[in-house]
């Protein structure tokens, strides 16, 4: 732990730096005007691992965007990490919520502040720098692929694909994945759990064409308000989805689960106090732990229609739409709730308007072991580099490919984060403790050498 701790404190500004630059590149995957930036992300990631030692780097061509590919095979009798991240971006409207420009990353009370600086370049980077330590002081015990995509905030669609096509070049014996949080460094967490995703885009259409609405209005269906009524009874009165055969085939926590679930550290009044609200919200009878791990959801992404420009306009529109997506718990297939979701959507349309419904991406939960090799290796890391026991908690948010993994690699996954549910992922003024950076740097070393000393002694 010494000579780590004494490398990166050596190398921390360049560590920094780096960083710096990985965050500049503007690579929002949802938007093709960013495309040029996007390819260069995997350009400069490339490089990098390059430059820390890695072996057959690859920028590997897909019918999207490229991913980044390279490994070291220190010896094949060793096991082998595979090593998943991804380098694209959310994009980062509304821009003018944020403190200092998204792409032009800034250091502010220890915290860095850009967007991608936790989900995921901060995180994917802390491994780049990991691997270069581990190389520079000849104490790499694994060996070590990695595989970095640039589609994984638009679902991923041809990273299935690529994994398909190169089953044999990702052999491996454990995925490990950092996108993901921790409760906090206080409490050293690891995710054991995550929820899978069905994303869905909604239109109603009413008239022909927009309309005036002193002319029109009251006489012909206004599709904004239609399509609120549609979507608020989505939800009953005790925020229960109300589609039919939703909750089918959802299974319920056992007592102990639910006890071991809630004995995690939660302070329930500095959630409150950190999103600035004075009461939660959620399906009744779960506590906000149950429901942001364990439970399925379905929320707004985003919802438009008519006029929204400067002063007035007095109009009755002709169509109005809507972004949902519904986060999946184990035994849920993302297929079968977008193909129910579509017929109850269109069932409750009333007959003055249209709807169409269409499913973007989608992904499967994933519960992940907690009596692996890898996973006690995560653990030991977390001692030695903490001084305390992690604590296994579940997670929200979907990562649709530990599923995947696991269907065409056979491989188990970790999911090793160092962020903070409080680091505004997806939201403006995301950012990423300095604190958070440098001790990942330091514990993903120990991992390594922890998961080689238990494959070692059988």
């Amino acid at each position: 732990m010494k000579e780590i701790k004494s490398y990166v404190e050596a190398n921390k500004d360049r560590f920094l730096n780096e960083l710096f630059e990985l965050l500049r590149f503007q690579s929002v995957s949802a938007d093709p005007k960013y495309k040029e930036e996007v390819i260069k992300t995997a350009d400069y990631i490339a490089q990098k691992l390059k430059d820390a030692g890695a072996d057959n780097v690859e920028i590997c061509a897909t019918a999207g965007y490229p991913i980044v590919y390279g490994e070291k095979i220190v010896d094949p009798s060793l096991p082998t990490v595979l090593i998943y991240g991804h380098y694209d971006v959310q994009p980062p409207d509304p821009l003018e919520l944020w403190e200092t420009p998204p792409f032009e990353p800034t250091l502010r009370d220890g915290k860095i502040y850009a967007r991608g600086a936790c989900d995921d370049k901060g995180q994917v980077y802390m491994h780049v720098k990991a691997f270069e330590l581990m190389m520079k002081t000849n104490t790499l015990a694994c060996n070590v692929k990695f595989m970095i995509e640039g589609e994984e905030e638009v679902g991923s669609s041809n990273l299935g694909i690529f994994v398909k096509a190169n089953q044999e070049r990702l052999k491996a014996d454990v995925v490990l994945i950092s996108d993901t949080s921790m409760i906090s460094m206080e409490h050293p967490s690891i995710e054991v759990g995550l929820r899978g995703l069905a994303y869905m885009e909604v239109e109603v259409v009413g008239p022909n064409r927009d309309l005036h609405s002193g002319v029109y209005g009251g006489a012909v269906a206004n599709p904004i308000t239609i399509l609120c009524k549609m979507i608020a009874s989505l939800h009953d009165e005790n925020n229960h989805i109300t589609i039919p055969a939703f909750y089918d085939k959802v299974v319920e926590l056992s007592d102990a689960e639910k006890e071991a679930l809630n004995a995690a550290p939660f302070d329930l009044d500095e959630y409150k106090k950190d999103l600035e609200i004075d009461e939660v919200w959620g399906e009744k009878g779960y506590s906000t732990l149950e429901r942001t791990g364990t439970r399925p959801t379905l929320e707004v992404n985003g919802i438009w229609g008519g006029y929204i420009g400067e002063g007035a306009k007095t109009v009755l529109p002709s169509k109005a739409n809507a972004k949902i997506s519904m986060r999946l718990v184990p035994n849920q297939s993302s297929e079968e709730i977008a193909e129910i979701f579509a017929k109850h959507f269109e069932s409750i349309a009333p007959k003055n308007v249209k709807v169409k419904v269409t499913p973007h991406h989608g992904g499967e939960p994933a519960v992940t072991p907690t009596d692996s090799k890898a996973y006690k290796a995560a653990e030991m890391a977390i001692m030695d580099s903490f001084g305390k026991k992690a604590i296994p908690t579940r997670g929200g948010g979907s990562i649709p490919i530990v599923a995947l993994f696991e269907e065409v690699l056979g491989l188990k996954t970790v999911l090793f984060g160092f962020g903070l549910d409080s680091d505004a992922l997806h939201s403006p003024n995301e950012k990423y403790d300095l604190y958070n950076y440098y001790k990942g740097i330091e514990t993903l070393p120990l991992f390594h050498k922890y998961f080689a000393e238990l494959n070692a002694n059988g």
